[in-house]
């Protein structure tokens, strides 16, 4: 088993404030957000934020369904990680400033599996999941 990292970024042509307080909202923003990748998503505790719970059906690929049930944190303003009660998966929101504009990442780790199913997780899953965040951050770009 090896650690796996998936990262997207893009520059989004609005401040860091507002872009922080989109992303955030997990109630009402984020399910905006979410492509076709996602299905069943609900906000089950919460909403805004630290202490936020939501769950959601990530389709990686036509074989590949992650049943997600996230709790948020923020150990910093700007900063969410949403840890995967479901499996060492923790994804991290950083929004930083950029002049006017906002940087927006989002990163992705979990342990990967052993053997040969590892080697092509590790090889072709972080790829398939920037795909994905890509698609996100182009939706969060035109909602700001």
């Amino acid at each position: 088993m090896g650690k796996v990292t998936a990262t997207a970024e893009r520059t989004i042509e609005a401040p860091a404030d507002k872009v922080r307080a989109l992303v955030a909202d997990y109630a009402e923003t984020r399910p905006k957000l979410l492509t076709e990748h996602y299905r069943d998503y609900e906000v089950t505790e919460g909403g805004v934020g630290a202490g936020t719970k939501a769950g959601w059906k990530l389709q990686a690929t036509s074989k590949r369904v992650r049943d997600v049930k996230a709790t948020v944190s923020e150990p910093k303003p700007g900063t969410l990680v949403e840890t995967d009660a479901n499996s060492s998966m923790v994804t991290t929101w950083s929004v930083t400033e950029a002049g006017e504009r906002s940087v927006v990442k989002i990163e992705t780790t979990w342990e990967g599996a052993g053997g040969i199913g590892g080697f092509f997780e590790k090889t072709f899953a972080p790829g398939g999941l920037k795909k994905i965040y890509d698609g996100v951050l182009g939706k969060l770009a035109e909602i700001v």
